[in-house]
């Protein structure tokens, strides 16, 4: 298997776990560099790198532009050059590196994300109608019910009739909507609550929900946890059947993936330590992660972070002229 059937199968068996990640292929180089075009990469979620788009300065900026895609779901091109043009195009995102040694690369990275999932417990009638709306705006749809029929869910990508999430695959665009109507209510909300997807939504009036929440806290459920669910569930859109209610759960579900993006979502869920705060390479003015970063230096009680170790070793040589040239 060459070099190019690898890359196509690694990027099939990522979409066929519905793993977001982003592509990344050098279109333009001038010498002298070490990425050539044609020359590409996969970048998972997690930021690991398969394949070859350059070293040195430039793979760490790759996979930090790559990552910012697959969270905006924005593709661009990167362009890393000894300066940046004066008035930079619409798309492309220009870095300034003196460690690159002369030469220039354009790179063109693109996003290809996950389908969106709706997990739907229950075998109601609202359960039917949000399947059929959330496959036809794209989402994959997962069904968990007892008694779940295929002719009842015809448009569902799976369907699951024990009441349990043992080989379903949950991620940051995953969203649990509880729409049992009195078959294993509480079961169903337990489920859901032991999982860390953010968007989770009852089927039910106030009344019901608060009984059924009580007794879920008695039984160890956090209270906590609890109140994150969303109950009755979808938009105050005046709906009384079941189409309309799925349609305005539906609309919920939109209005959260656009307003609060699982890149965002998940930055939340990060201590203040936890979060990555870029910082200045004094040597090339690069942005660099302290987190991720390979070259660190100590100097008068203060550590710096270095793109590459041609800075630091510029910096270890001489560091009183990059501080006078940054104070």
């Amino acid at each position: 298997m060459n070099m190019f059937d690898e890359f196509l199968s690694r990027a099939a068996e990522l979409r066929a776990h519905e793993q977001p990640f982003a592509t990344a292929v050098v279109v333009r180089c001038e010498p002298p560099v070490s990425g050539k075009p044609g020359d590409k990469a996969i970048i998972e979620a997690g930021g690991t790198v398969w394949g070859w788009i350059g070293g040195g300065c430039v793979q760490p900026l790759v996979v930090r532009e790559a990552l910012k895609a697959i969270a905006d779901g924005k593709p661009r091109l990167v362009r890393v050059a000894p300066s940046k043009t004066a008035e930079p195009e619409e798309g492309t995102v220009s870095y300034t590196m003196t460690c690159h040694s002369g030469g220039a690369l354009d790179i063109y990275i693109e996003p290809v994300l996950a389908k969106p999932q709706i997990l739907i417990f229950g075998r109601s009638a609202v359960a039917k109608a949000l399947c059929g709306l959330g496959k036809a705006i794209g989402y994959r749809i997962t069904v968990i019910a007892a008694g779940a029929v295929a002719e009842s869910f015809p448009e569902a990508d799976t369907i699951k009739h024990e009441m349990n999430l043992s080989g379903v695959e949950l991620g940051p665009e995953t969203f649990i909507v509880v729409s049992t109507q009195g078959e294993q209510d509480e079961e169903a909300l337990a489920q859901a609550c032991g999982t860390a997807v953010s968007y989770i939504s009852f089927v039910a009036s106030d009344v019901k929900s608060h009984k059924l929440f009580e007794s879920l806290a008695t039984k160890g459920i956090p209270r906590e946890r609890l109140t994150q669910i969303r109950a009755p569930a979808g938009l105050r859109l005046g709906g009384l059947s079941a189409q309309e209610i799925a349609l305005s759960i539906l609309a919920e579900i939109v209005l959260v993936r656009k307003t609060e993006p699982a890149g965002i979502k998940a930055d939340k869920n990060l201590g203040d330590d936890q979060r990555q705060v870029e910082v200045i390479d004094p040597v090339c003015g690069m942005s660099v992660e302290p987190s991720t970063a390979n070259c660190v230096s100590e100097y008068r009680g203060e550590k710096y972070y270095f793109c590459c170790s041609g800075c630091k070793e510029a910096f270890d040589a001489h560091p009183e002229n990059y501080l006078a040239a940054t104070t």
